[in-house]
């Protein structure tokens, strides 16, 4: 059984990383496969109720690998720990089968009580470097969170999240239309920042809107133009020989 589950974890990282040409090069040289190992044992003595023993093994394990994984944290099959570095999963965090972590990810709690303060990563997850996923909140399954993105609420399962903080730039109907088998660091190519996207608009807008502005000046101006020489031309008439008269009567006529 644990020689399936390790061989199991060997060809999942192979399926997810071009660079690893073979299992012997995994077992050797991939930090985040002997994270993944030595947090099960921790995990196990944790178990037991060795938690002094396991929390010795989690740390023997931050300083030989760089991730950061606490012995309470409930994991599930095939994890994959890209680059390692960095990676910080906290005492309550849970996280399904099929996920792919990449360095500097954290995910991380918010309150100091002792119950549920880390997040729930659901199975096919993608999160890129740098990520924090922070609270007890839930990552749908099969979501992608971008590189250095921080997510501080629920992720619907599917979507596609980037940015400070983090926001749906690919819904998950979209998502499905276009997902690949694997999305590496778990931004789509060609994704539209959606920052950039919401300028783009508003700059749009603010052309449109000093077109019209220019537009009513000149109607303005028009406009007190000819009241201006209107305005004139009955200063010049005179009234006594009923030139004002002439005028008016003639402006009634046009009018009707």
């Amino acid at each position: 059984m644990a020689f399936k589950r390790l061989k199991e974890d060997i060809d999942s990282i192979i399926a997810r990383d071009p660079a690893a040409h073979s299992r012997i090069e995994v077992v050797f040289c991939y930090p985040g496969f002997h994270a993944l190992l030595l947090y099960r044992l921790s995990h196990t003595l944790w178990q037991w109720h060795f938690r002094l023993l396991a929390r010795l093994v989690s740390h023997i394990a931050k300083i030989l690998t760089g991730v950061e994984i606490h012995p309470c944290a409930v994991i599930g099959r095939r994890l994959f720990i890209d680059h390692a570095t960095g990676v910080v999963i906290g005492e309550t965090a849970t996280v399904g089968n099929d996920v792919t972590l990449y360095q500097g990810v954290t995910l991380g709690g918010t309150h100091l009580h002792q119950g549920k303060r880390h997040p729930t990563i659901q199975d096919g997850v993608v999160v890129g470097a740098g990520a924090q996923v922070l609270g007890p909140l839930t990552v749908g399954a099969g979501a992608r969170i971008g590189a250095n993105a921080v997510v501080i609420t629920d992720v619907a399962k599917g979507t596609t999240m980037v940015g400070i903080p983090a926001r749906v730039v690919l819904p998950s109907d979209e998502n499905d239309e276009k997902r690949e088998v694997f999305c590496a660091y778990g931004t789509p190519e060609g994704l539209a920042d959606p920052i950039a996207r919401n300028i783009t608009g508003l700059r749009l807008q603010i052309s449109q809107l000093l077109e019209r502005v220019t537009e009513l000046e000149q109607r303005l101006e028009k406009t007190e133009e000819e009241r201006r020489l209107l305005w004139l031309q009955i200063r010049t008439l005179n009234p006594h020989q009923g030139g004002f008269h002439r005028m008016i009567s003639s402006n009634n006529r046009d009018h009707t």
